[in-house]
């Protein structure tokens, strides 16, 4: 299925993704699938189809979570980003029959994009690689702040600190950035001597919306 009417950022973390879906549903009228908008469909989903994303879910003991090895948690990672790819197909299929754009950050991988969108229907957004590894902890939303307390509840909080971000920079390697970055589509580098507004202004070039709305 083409996605004529979709518009999606794919990309690494810290990079504005989620900032720029939402100031472009805004200015345009669309819709707005934010980070994890499939979670919708979390409580239906079953752990055959689904062993990544029902972890999570049905997990009783999260200090389980921060134990797992680097390789375990790039697995995992991996997994769930392909089943989210699934689920946001699904959603995507639903919500475009609607007449309005519709901005996605999204989990779906570089060669579907290329498969079900126009060239200028997808935007990279990319950060330095090892900002999400530092301040990964930074953020306020009570999920990483749980895992943070999960980790300093360990009997040994410098181990699993090192541990959970080795795992990090295994997701957020350089090998995944370079992929980004010589995806064919056009990228946006984040710049903190940019403004918002001018890093909208680049989004809506991309994607060929500047003028026409607004």
């Amino acid at each position: 299925m083409r996605f004529n009417n979709v518009y999606f950022i794919n990309g690494t973390a810290y990079a504005g993704k989620s900032t720029m879906i939402k100031l472009l549903a805004e200015k345009y009228d669309g819709i707005a699938c934010d980070e994890n908008y499939h979670d919708r469909l979390l409580p239906q989903l079953t752990k055959e189809e689904y062993p990544c994303l029902t972890y999570t879910r049905d997990l009783t003991d999260w200090h389980d979570f921060i134990r797992r090895t680097p390789e375990e948690y790039e697995k995992w990672f991996d997994g769930v980003s392909r089943e989210c790819e699934k689920l946001e197909l699904k959603i995507l299929e639903e919500i475009n029959l609607q007449n309005k754009p519709i901005f996605v950050d999204t989990n779906i991988s570089i060669e579907t994009l290329k498969n079900i969108v126009e060239y200028n229907h997808v935007l990279i957004m990319l950060a330095d690689p090892q900002t999400s590894v530092r301040r990964f902890f930074e953020r306020p939303d009570k999920e990483k702040q749980f895992l943070y307390q999960l980790i300093m509840d360990e009997p040994d909080p410098e181990y699993a600190m090192n541990n959970y971000r080795k795992g990090l920079e295994r997701i957020n390697s350089k090998e995944r950035y370079d992929r980004f970055l010589n995806s064919g589509f056009r990228v946006i580098l984040r710049d903190k001597n940019r403004s918002i507004e001018q890093t909208l202004a680049l989004a809506e070039n991309s994607f060929g919306l500047a003028g026409s709305r607004g």
